[in-house]
């Protein structure tokens, strides 16, 4: 039985979570770059890729109607 006041469903709450956690994992790999003030490859083009699809992972987790 699911609550009818909550706006979003479990699925929901487990899509955002996974978006977080490729987030995280984008800035600990900008984090990681061994150049210095993190002008290497993965500072400026893999981490933030990494974070923004995390970000497109949270707007889909929003924008997920599941079917009733």
């Amino acid at each position: 039985m699911e609550n009818k006041n909550m706006p979003f469903g479990k699925k929901n709450y487990t899509i955002m979570l996974t978006g977080l956690a490729v987030i995280i994992v984008g800035f600990v790999i900008m984090s990681s770059d061994p150049e210095p003030f993190g002008f290497g490859f993965l500072g400026l083009t893999l981490g933030p890729l990494v974070v923004f699809c995390g970000f497109l992972i949270e707007i889909g987790a929003i924008l997920y109607n599941p079917k009733k």
